[in-house]
């Protein structure tokens, strides 16, 4: 895709995170979190980005907003490299980039007022009276469904979905164009959780906004997102449009993964794909294809080369050595009722 539709890009990205051990605390390994990760996400889209827990998620939408560094790789935002930049240059940069974290209530400083914590982000970055932070404060709870009298509480005094809520408020509140949504509904009860979701869709169309929305809930994935991302240890094992992928999913991780979604209907009995073993430790990851240890379908070929994200269609890019047959060989020989 031309680079101008991108706002946000990273190419071979890595995060690496030492490991120490001994007597004298000396690198003894590393905790491959992400590695090598290729992606561009779209103006004005949602790119879902779903994996089992430890799949390195969180740690890639942090490393994109260099909340975490990298240990490799590029990062490319609004048509800029910000690899290298310094805290000055980084700060002018994140007006336009910011993030809700999972936690709502964490995430909220417990003895400050939500006028105080909604408007920390424009004393940080701009020189305005206390006038003009009222009004901007106001105006953007108005746009999460809060009021004034909102403004004068603290955290602790209200719901899980109102604290989250105030920490979309805050992530608004410098008009920024792109959004890193690190798991935002799940801990939230099922009810608050599909609010916020109407409310993220409502902002994303009022305020032109991108988002890069990270969930383990594989419907609350098929209802937000454009495209989606498929993550296992560490690195990309499918990608492609939401009605592609859910409708010809072809890496067998995937396949398992989405055959775990529950049918609406309870009288609908869904045939699952069970997996056996643990998801291996990042920190010794399996030679060639990662999921190798746990695929149903691994050859040898599978333990000794890692198999490149190939483009298999339009915009549909797999990772797997055997995509064009594994759906068969899974539904027919690896089914449990």
């Amino acid at each position: 895709m031309p680079s101008e539709e991108l706002i946000a890009k990273v190419e071979n990205l890595e995060k690496y995170f030492p490991v120490r051990g001994g007597i004298l605390q000396r690198v003894i390994g590393y905790v491959k979190a992400v590695d090598g990760v290729n992606c561009g996400i779209r103006r004005n889209e949602i790119l879902g980005l779903v994996g089992e827990t430890g799949c390195g998620k969180t740690t890639l939408g942090r490393v994109i907003l260099r909340l975490i560094e990298p240990t490799a790789g590029k990062i490319y935002f609004d048509g800029s490299e910000i690899t290298s930049l310094g805290r000055k240059k980084m700060r002018k940069i994140r007006q336009g980039m910011q993030i809700v974290f999972q936690d709502p209530y964490s995430s909220l400083h417990p003895r400050k007022m939500i006028k105080e914590i909604v408007g920390e982000p424009l004393k940080i970055h701009f020189s305005l009276k206390d006038t003009e932070i009222k009004e901007r404060v106001l105006e953007t709870l108005h746009a999460v469904g809060l009021s004034e009298e909102h403004m004068y509480r603290y955290p602790h005094e209200f719901s899980g979905g109102q604290r989250q809520r105030i920490a979309i408020a805050r992530a608004l509140i410098l008009r920024p164009k792109f959004l890193v949504l690190d798991e935002p509904t799940s801990a939230l009860d099922v009810s608050v959780q599909a609010r916020v979701l109407k409310l993220l869709q409502d902002l994303r169309r009022q305020f032109s906004l991108t988002y890069l929305f990270i969930a383990h809930n594989i419907s609350v994935i098929e209802y937000m997102s454009d495209r989606v991302v498929v993550m296992y240890l560490g690195k990309i094992v499918e990608m492609a449009p939401r009605e592609e992928l859910f409708v010809n999913t072809l890496h067998p991780y995937t396949i398992s993964l989405f055959s775990a979604i529950l049918a609406p209907d309870p009288k609908v009995r869904k045939k699952k794909i069970l997996l056996k073993g643990e998801v291996p430790s990042p920190f010794n990851p399996p030679v060639g294809c990662r999921f190798n240890t746990r695929c149903p379908l691994a050859q040898s070929i599978c333990k000794e080369a890692e198999p490149e994200l190939s483009k298999i269609g339009e915009n549909h890019f797999v990772a797997c050595h055997y995509q064009e047959k594994s759906k068969a060989m899974m539904e027919e020989n690896h089914v449990s009722d």
